[in-house]
């Protein structure tokens, strides 16, 4: 057995020598030229015609079939951008952002006309962005005259450009005359708001349309392309099959050598376009030339995709950012072998950073100043939106502390624009190359940015939950909050063993307020009342508005009793608080109901009602006071 597998490999090694599969490609065709030079010959004048063929193909292609697409597909982007306008509009608070979104469609359609005009007559596109007001990119187009299609297209284009120009003309006009509040026909806006949006639509599937039909055409010309190349592939195999056979012997191994891991690869690479690769499967190693080390670097890529592809699909489907942050944490440390890092995450609108994951117990485990907690901008990576190295320029930022035993290199996260989080990695100053840009670095900053859209969108989410359970007025918690979250804080009371104490509070004779001062300055008492509440209850405690003038504060974990202190507490504050209005200050009182559960009711809500009862006589036995709930109040006929 051992001879034989001896023989085998001595007999590879042999073939390999004579065929040069392990020599450098350079060597290697320089060898095999001195053979085949007879044939390639004859094949010159072969691949001549082909050449010339397909350059005739290609350069419809190149020339005319890709700029005109390209052109179609911009037109399409700029008719999406009007819609986005649109709304704009419809939601534009004053004239002058009116007319700046107004002014912005304008220039959109001129855009548009002028690619129409370019395509019509040949000549230069230059795509700009409006947001911007930058040169995206510049190119050239042939005319089109001669393609019915395509004049069909650029005629029907720059009639729903004229209607565009005009509706939209139309739409600004109309409201401007609704911010102004001189429109008396409503409904008008949106009549022609929905006018214009349906002629945006007609102009992007017309776009659409005529873009499918030129990738139709390069499709075409694509094919016709390939079927020359098989030609010119099939009429060689047949000039090689009539060389020696020494020849073809050498032919066989060394397009074994170079074409099957090149055409592993092509293959791979196609079906990653057509999104039905298996990242899994490896390309087979056959040779020790480039092209074995070419197939051993793509395998690793591979691996690195797939790795990237199902972290991705993960983190997708977690239910948290913080999940996210999780994973994202576990990837530098048991992937990449980075141990050292901290996620911050950044507040754009309180200008505040904090740590995201690890979760820090103290102030101390960051290894930057604290100040930057409280100002986001003294940190020099959220600042710049830049990768910041003390690596490539030692003591870069003035924040790190530990630069003596330390160096750093910051990776800011940028979300909707604007940084939105700053990923630290530390590492051990002696065990640093600063000459070489750590790979593994750089294989997490392409793990950073994979996970980028899924932060923004649960942040959004987030964020759009968070609005939806706030008063916009006050800032504390609504009804829906509340409703949402009964069963939570109830399991947690009954499983502690506390007491919740509820505390109704209501505003004495609010109605005069808007009355005699307007309903400006009653949205200011109701502010700096919420204000109030919320400064004479704990951090854990809920504050509530729970409708109109009313209050409702959820005290946690207290002790019977607890509430009605609170309570005198929340009502001697409010009646000594001074509230500014337009001509001077204004005083008001309070009046208070108060129940605690389960200690009245093993019923949550009627436990809410039974502070609303107590309120209700505080009210109608004179005001401005607190009422502790007893059973005696609680008439079912009455409520």
């Amino acid at each position: 057995m051992m001879s034989k597998k001896n023989g085998k490999s001595l007999f590879k090694k042999f073939i390999n020598v004579i065929t040069f599969v392990d020599l450098p490609i350079r060597r290697k065709f320089i060898l095999f030229a001195v053979g085949v030079f007879f044939w390639f010959v004859i094949m010159f004048i072969m691949s001549i015609a082909t050449i010339v063929d397909m350059n005739r193909k290609s350069s419809i292609i190149v020339n005319t079939v890709l700029p005109q697409e390209r052109v179609a597909q911009k037109i399409t982007r700029k008719l999406q951008k009007l819609s986005l306008d649109a709304y704009a509009l419809s939601a534009a608070t004053d004239v002058s952002a009116l007319s700046q979104h107004a002014y912005l469609s304008k220039e959109r359609i001129t855009d548009i006309k002028s690619f129409l005009s370019a395509l019509t007559h040949g000549g230069q596109i230059n795509d700009i962005d409006r947001d911007k007001n930058r040169l995206i990119e510049s190119f050239s187009v042939l005319a089109v005259q001669g393609d019915p299609d395509a004049e069909k297209y650029v005629h029907d284009m720059t009639l729903l450009m004229d209607a565009l120009t005009k509706k939209g003309s139309e739409l600004e006009e109309i409201r401007t005359n609704v911010l102004s509040k001189n429109s008396r026909e409503p409904g008008l806006f949106e009549k022609h708001f929905s006018g214009y949006l349906q002629t945006v639509s007609d102009a992007v599937s017309l776009s659409v349309g005529y873009s499918a039909s030129v990738a139709s055409l390069y499709e075409t010309n694509s094919k016709k392309i390939r079927y020359a190349t098989i030609c010119t592939s099939v009429t060689s195999i047949i000039v090689l099959l009539m060389s020696t056979s020494l020849l073809l012997l050498f032919t066989v191994w060394i397009s074994k050598s170079i074409g099957q891991p090149v055409k592993s690869i092509i293959d791979q690479i196609r079906a990653l376009g057509e999104g039905e690769v298996d990242l899994t499967k490896r390309i087979e190693i056959t040779s020790k030339d480039e092209i074995g080390t070419l197939s051993n670097d793509f395998n690793e890529l591979m691996e690195e995709i797939h790795g990237m592809s199902t972290f991705k699909k993960v983190i997708e489907e977690d239910e948290s950012i913080e999940d996210v942050y999780s994973r994202l944490g576990n990837v530098f440390s048991e992937k990449l072998g980075l141990y050292e890092y901290m996620i911050y995450q950044v507040s754009n609108s309180q200008n505040k950073m904090k740590p995201a994951y690890p979760l820090v117990l103290s102030d101390k485990e960051i290894s930057c100043n604290e100040e930057i907690l409280h100002n986001a901008d003294l940190c020099r990576a959220k600042k710049t939106g830049h990768a910041i190295s003390s690596i490539s320029y030692p003591r870069i930022c003035k924040q790190f502390l530990n630069e003596k035993d330390h160096v750093h290199v910051c990776i800011p996260m940028i979300i909707g624009g604007s940084t939105g989080g700053v990923v630290q990695f530390r590492f051990d100053y002696k065990h640093v190359d600063r000459d070489k840009k750590d790979r593994r670095l750089f294989k997490a900053e392409q793990y950073i940015k994979e996970s980028l859209a899924v932060i923004e969108a649960k942040r959004l989410m987030n964020t759009l939950r968070e609005s939806a359970l706030k008063d916009a007025l006050t800032g504390l918690y609504n009804r829906r909050f509340l409703q949402e979250y009964t069963e939570t804080l109830v399991a947690g009371i009954q499983r502690r063993g506390k007491n919740i104490g509820l505390i109704m509070c209501d505003l004495d004779y609010f109605k005069q307020v808007n009355d005699l001062y307007g309903h400006n300055v009653g949205d200011a008492v109701l502010k700096e009342t919420a204000a109030i509440i919320r400064k004479n209850v704990r951090d854990s405690d809920l504050v509530i508005r729970f409708g109109g003038e009313e209050f409702l504060v959820v005290l946690l974990d207290i002790k019977e009793g607890d509430a009605v202190t609170v309570a005198e507490k929340i009502r001697g504050n409010m009646q000594e608080a001074k509230i500014k209005v337009p001509d001077g200050t204004l005083k008001k009182t309070i009046s208070l109901g108060i129940s605690e559960f389960p200690a009245d009711t093993d019923a949550f809500w009627q436990a809410i009602k039974f502070a609303d009862v107590a309120l209700y006589k505080a009210k109608e036995t004179g005001r401005n006071k607190s009422v502790r709930f007893v059973p005696d109040m609680w008439t079912e006929e009455q409520f």
